[in-house]
């Protein structure tokens, strides 16, 4: 059975004098994608590994991690997506292992300028997805805060329209299209689906 692990850590941590700035919506986060410490754990002050077992949905959770952290603490966090199969699951998420948690603490350990990549069994799919990732990452990588929040907004609410959230934020239609336009979210809509398309194809053929 395929899984998905997310090795990720907060992007210049320590020049936040007060760690509860990121600490707290880290946690928050994380929380929404299972339980803590089976499912997800931080480790090392500011580091933290979550498993997907869907892994489809791998992309777009860490595209809803980044929208948390950017419009909850004004901070950029570096992923790494590994999928593969889980050979040992234990009482934390940090004590398992299999190839999903190789791959993404290799892919991760190879991240410099880019702050989210993938690795899988795949490798032509992972060609095609990390060159997607680094041309939409000159965006996401400098979302505004409110950019951040819109888009945090329409992925916990799928299916919602742009008024509903503008009722939200208090704010009017026209602004939330153009945070979500300067936020590039149709093109990471596109993106994920994209993702989703291939991911869903290569559990099929399992």
């Amino acid at each position: 059975m395929l899984t998905s692990i997310i090795t990720g850590d907060i992007i210049a941590s320590r020049k936040k004098s007060n760690p509860d700035v990121w600490l707290k919506p880290l946690r928050q986060s994380l929380s929404q994608f299972g339980n803590e410490p089976q499912n997800w754990e931080i480790f090392r002050g500011d580091s933290f590994q979550l498993e997907v077992p869907q892994i489809a949905k791998s992309l777009s959770t860490c595209i809803k991690i980044k929208a948390d952290m950017r419009c909850s603490a004004n901070v950029n966090t570096r992923m790494a997506i590994g999928i593969g199969t889980k050979s040992y699951g234990g009482k934390k998420i940090t004590e398992s292992n299999g190839e999903a948690f190789v791959r993404a603490g290799e892919q991760f350990d190879q991240l410099k300028k880019d702050t989210l990549s993938l690795k899988s069994p795949w490798p032509d799919i992972d060609r095609e997805i990390n060159l997607y990732l680094d041309l939409a990452l000159l965006t996401i990588d400098h979302w505004s805060t409110y950019s951040a929040e819109a888009v945090k907004l329409m992925l916990e609410a799928q299916g919602s329209t742009q008024n509903a959230i503008a009722k939200k934020l208090k704010i009017t239609q026209g602004r939330v299209s153009e945070r979500l336009g300067r936020a590039g979210y149709e093109e990471i809509i596109s993106l994920i689906n994209r993702y989703e398309e291939l991911m869903y194809s290569k559990v099929q053929e399992l």
